[in-house]
């Protein structure tokens, strides 16, 4: 693609500005700020991978592989203010994903042991960690304050923190799940999914390629699970006080 043709997609931006300002819905900053953003990001780590690549030095390959799941964490943190320490907490749950993944992967030799199939595979796995975390930081802190009540009565009653969130921690895990359960379901049905569609793209074998998007397909899958699961053993203490009191649940910015 020639940077011409990469110029006229801002059309697509263009026109989603002008509607924002049409409807007086005033996102056209924020779509701004947003594609400066994107646009810069990704030219720039495009060049650190290009560099990366070519040295095949592991340093760099866990400094930047370190700096997703730093960013990542700060992201979905943002779901939880007044959570002290949720974000170290998000970073152990995205941590122990990653290392799982990259065990199986590697260990079974299903991928081979290169930057270039590493940095990509652990970006997908993180970022759906980052969205999954954020999910369920965010309906934690909506279903605790919906379900104030019953939890103080069963505290009242002497149940423990565990306890008295048991059905909440199940339904907020269930619930950030669905994004992925929903995506598993449609998936080559009603969206071909980027890392299909890109080898399509560039000549791979359609074969080869849903072969590879299978792979991402459950390991996101695993990943989301693994997630969800830790924050919710992580986490949930976070929201009482030593006296085993609520605390106030804060409005997200």
């Amino acid at each position: 693609m020639t940077l011409l043709a990469l110029s006229f997609t801002l059309l697509f931006v263009l026109a989603t500005m002008f509607i924002s300002v049409w409807q007086k819905l005033g996102l056209e900053k924020d779509i701004a700020i947003g594609t400066i953003r994107s646009a810069i990001q990704l030219l720039v780590i495009g060049y650190v991978l290009h560099y990366i690549f070519q040295t095949e030095k592991a340093i760099f390959l866990l400094m930047i592989v370190s700096l997703m799941i730093i960013v990542a964490s700060w992201n979905a943190a943002k779901r939880g203010p007044g959570m002290k320490g949720i974000i170290w907490r998000i970073a152990l749950s995205i941590l122990t994903t990653e290392l799982l993944m990259m065990g199986i992967l590697l260990g079974l030799n299903i991928i081979e042991p290169t930057p270039q199939y590493i940095i990509p595979l652990s970006g997908m796995t993180i970022g759906n960690a980052m969205v999954v975390a954020g999910l369920f930081v965010n309906q934690l802190r909506r279903e605790v304050q919906a379900s104030k009540g019953e939890i103080e009565v069963l505290l009242t009653l002497g149940a423990t923190a565990a306890q008295a969130l048991q059905d909440v921690r199940k339904r907020v895990v269930k619930f950030s799940m669905i994004p992925t359960i929903d995506s598993m379901k449609t998936v080559g049905l009603v969206q071909l999914p980027g890392m299909m569609t890109g080898m399509i793209i560039a000549g791979a074998d359609p074969i080869e390629a849903v072969r590879y998007q299978i792979l991402i397909v459950f390991a996101f899958t695993g990943s989301a699970a693994i997630t969800s699961m830790l924050l919710s053993v992580l986490s949930y203490r976070l929201l009482f006080t030593k006296e085993l009191q609520l605390k106030p649940i804060q409005d997200s910015k």
